[in-house]
């Protein structure tokens, strides 16, 4: 079967039993394969889950539609299972507790969240069970994780260019403030923040973090603004927050220039932020109802919003892509069995939503664990969100 077939999910007919997955998948099923969620279901990332739990399960119906996961003229149906990890640590532990034990999924194909994806890889890596991620952590991937691997873009992808075009865009910018969430994405993305920012030439004059559950900014507003910095970066606000702190600044007269290196959904910042979302750039955005995004993708947008009444994002687009990457590599595995299919993702080419794309980043995370996508760099001009560049890693040109 063609890698353009599996990206349409045209996948194989007939049954297969799960035995080198150790038994019967969660269904209990001899011919399913369960892929297993951990996203925030609630709290202040909970869009997050509601719009990755949708596009798992659509890449789902595709490939099961189409016959299912073939393998030696025989097939896999896909089944979704998601937990609820509210974006926490402790949630992130209870969910992959129940995904590996009471579900028994046989591979994790979507999660979200450093800090829970962290307390779920404990138990995967140990299991040899493969998962896919939107994690931003730079220490959940490389060769003592083997069996992760990333399905969105992450600072080591994002924060250098997002920082170069802005200074592109704007010219020299003498100082900037950071603030991000609390948690393990917020910690690490901190620390790359600033070596980007530092390597520009631009003092980073300080740098917070708030916790989960915040919901007044102003102290926060008013603590950025007291170093009189001449940009700030929001990194990874939650998109909850992202629009109280916008309103938070704007009342208190920030007109400088403002980024969100992880910010994900533009239609939702402009709808919740108003006029204080005007010339935010975002690292992780992307129009997917434009004619810069492909025909898949404006079709996912718009099967998204009519059905959960979320927009496709920077984040949760992992979650279908993910589904398609797995069915992928293990038709080109042509075995079920998770070691076999890691070392196929490593080499298999598929379509994404993107269009064609593979796995790479060895030359950062010394394995190849990242999914192979453009990076978007977007700003809110005159009320709508626009892309203004796009940038193709150097690996992803060579499959298209």
């Amino acid at each position: 079967m063609s890698s353009s077939k599996l990206a349409l999910a045209a996948v194989g007919v007939a049954s297969l039993i799960l035995a080198a997955c150790g038994g019967a998948a969660g269904g209990g099923d001899d011919d399913t394969i369960t892929f297993g969620i951990s996203a925030p279901m609630s709290g202040d990332a909970a869009g997050w889950g509601t719009a990755s739990k949708w596009l798992a399960e659509k890449a789902a119906q595709e490939i099961n539609d189409a016959g299912g996961i073939e393998i030696d003229g025989e097939n896999l149906q896909v089944e979704i299972v998601i937990q609820d990890n509210k974006y926490t640590a402790a949630d992130g532990a209870r969910a992959a507790q129940t995904l590996l034990s009471r579900d028994n999924v046989d591979m994790i194909s979507f999660s979200v969240g450093t800090a829970p994806v962290q307390a779920l890889q404990s138990l995967t890596e140990r299991e040899e069970m493969l998962m896919m991620t939107s994690a931003w952590g730079r220490e959940i991937k490389g060769p003592d994780f083997p069996y992760t691997f990333t399905t969105i873009n992450t600072p080591f992808e994002v924060l250098r260019p997002l920082g170069e075009k802005v200074v592109e865009e704007e010219g020299e910018i003498e100082s900037i403030a950071l603030v991000g969430i609390n948690d393990a994405t917020g910690i690490q993305s901190e620390k790359v923040a600033k070596e980007v920012w530092t390597d520009l030439g631009v003092d980073v004059v300080s740098s917070d973090l708030y916790e989960h559950g915040t919901t007044e900014f102003s102290p926060i507003a008013t603590k950025l603004l007291s170093t009189s910095p001449e940009a700030i970066d929001l990194t990874t606000l939650t998109p909850a927050a992202t629009p109280l702190l916008l309103n938070a600044l704007n009342d208190q007269g920030w007109d400088g220039i403002t980024l969100i290196s992880a910010g994900t959904g533009g239609a939702a910042l402009l709808s919740n932020a108003g006029e204080a979302a005007e010339g935010v750039y975002l690292g992780l955005s992307a129009n997917f109802g434009a004619e810069t995004a492909t025909e898949k993708q404006r079709e996912l947008q718009e099967g998204l919003r009519e059905a959960v009444g979320e927009d496709l994002n920077g984040v949760t687009i992992g979650a279908y892509d993910s589904v398609v990457a797995l069915a992928a590599a293990i038709e080109a595995a042509g075995t079920v069995d998770n070691e076999s299919v890691r070392d196929a993702l490593t080499t298999t080419q598929f379509e994404s939503s993107w269009g064609p794309a593979g796995f790479g980043g060895e030359d950062v995370y010394g394995s190849k664990q990242q999914l192979l996508t453009p990076m978007i760099v977007s700003q809110v001009r005159d009320g709508e969100y626009v892309e203004i560049d796009r940038i193709i890693p150097d690996e992803l040109a060579e499959l298209q």
